[in-house]
């Protein structure tokens, strides 16, 4: 099967005719018919974050079940799933405490690479997060994916599993944004505009997009933002003004420690400020310390949205068919594996919101 293959940071990806084993006893086997091209997934591609080589990234997948290992009895062949890295053990004190987001014991293929189900040849490929969505087909544990219903476009699916249940979450859950609270959201890329749709379907009164680009921000408003601000050097101050002293929530959707500095600065007391976008790993952060107590706010990070994925995203999907989550906005361009550079390409530039690898083989055999 095909697959895009990372060998070293700094260079394109490599499209390979990888081997992939048969699924273990909790695993299963899934032919891939969509996987989002995720900022995530860049910055271990740019050398941003560390991680073994060579690798297959990707871990926002929608597919269809080929097989099922024998342990497994919560899926089937045929069955229709999307995969998140929020994978669990369900056996951790975090997962017992209804945080299984945040397992401390992942399950994963002892002795890595040497297990792992990916090989060019005789070599080992490392899966990331344990998935490695940039292929045709997965094998992935049972506890990584969930079942979505089968009339949910498979496309629409992917994205499922990271940009709008990382986004989404993340407003609904983790900042539990109240009927009447202003927000502000920093970056209105594919996790962005999901922050604004759950912020909106909390009942947000006041939604402030900022980004450098004005393609997203028109989508941003869109997708629920009442106001669209472009990035600069005055922002803090301009939303100060506008709000009349600063807002009840910041999400800070890019991971730079200059914009987390400045969406501090724009809370008005008792505010919180989530940390959603991955920043570089020897990234800190500094903020005046005087406000933590004058003005009582709260600096927090938000986990995959912060809720259990196997409820959140059939959730979702069931709203997305209930036309209540705009997906089909979302997707601003399809692509073939072969292509994955070039989408790579326009996310870099601030070009696209979400572009989706697509198998049209395996999308026209769901839709059947």
């Amino acid at each position: 099967m095909k697959a895009a293959v990372l060998y070293q940071t700094g260079t394109p990806l490599v499209i390979e005719d990888l081997s992939l084993g048969d699924p273990g006893p909790d695993e299963v086997r899934i032919r891939v018919a969509a996987s989002g091209l995720c900022h995530s997934d860049y910055h271990f591609m740019s050398g941003d974050l560390p991680h073994p080589l060579p690798v297959v990234l990707g871990h926002e997948a929608a597919g269809i079940v080929e097989a099922v290992g024998s342990a497994v009895c919560t899926l089937k062949p045929g069955d229709h799933v999307v995969s998140c890295m929020s994978a669990f053990c369900g056996g951790c004190p975090q997962c017992m405490g209804g945080h299984n987001y945040r397992c401390d014991s992942k399950p994963a293929r002892s002795g890595m690479p040497e297990r792992s189900a990916l090989r060019l040849g005789n070599q080992p490929v490392y899966p990331f997060g344990q998935l490695g969505g940039f292929a045709e087909e997965m094998v992935v544990n049972v506890n990584a994916v969930t079942r979505v219903p089968r009339e949910m476009p498979l496309d629409r699916a992917a994205t499922l599993g990271c940009a709008v249940l990382t986004g989404y979450g993340a407003a609904v859950y983790k900042a539990q944004v109240r009927p009447g609270e202003t927000v502000v959201v920093i970056g209105c890329g594919g996790v962005g505009l999901n922050v604004i749709q759950g912020a909106r379907a909390a009942g947000a009164a006041r939604i402030i997009a900022v980004d450098i680009a004005a393609t997203k921000l028109d989508l941003a408003r869109r997708f629920g933002a009442t106001d669209a601000i472009h990035s600069n050097d005055d922002v803090v101050a301009t939303i100060i003004e506008l709000t009349k002293g600063g807002v009840d929530h910041v999400f800070e959707v890019i991971g730079l420690p200059g914009t987390i500095r400045q969406g501090f600065l724009m809370l008005r007391k008792g505010g919180q400020l989530t940390l959603i976008g991955v920043p570089r790993f020897d990234a800190s952060l500094d903020f005046p310390a005087l406000p933590f107590m004058q003005k009582e706010v709260r600096v927090t990070g938000s986990l995959m949205g912060s809720v259990p994925f196997s409820l959140a995203i059939p959730k979702l999907a069931n709203e997305y068919l209930a036309g209540r989550l705009q997906l089909d906005e979302l997707i601003s361009r399809r692509i073939s594996l072969q292509d994955i550079n070039l989408g790579y390409k326009a996310l870099i530039a601030g070009e696209e919101a979400r572009t989706v690898i697509v198998f049209d083989d395996v999308l026209r055999a769901a839709a059947a």
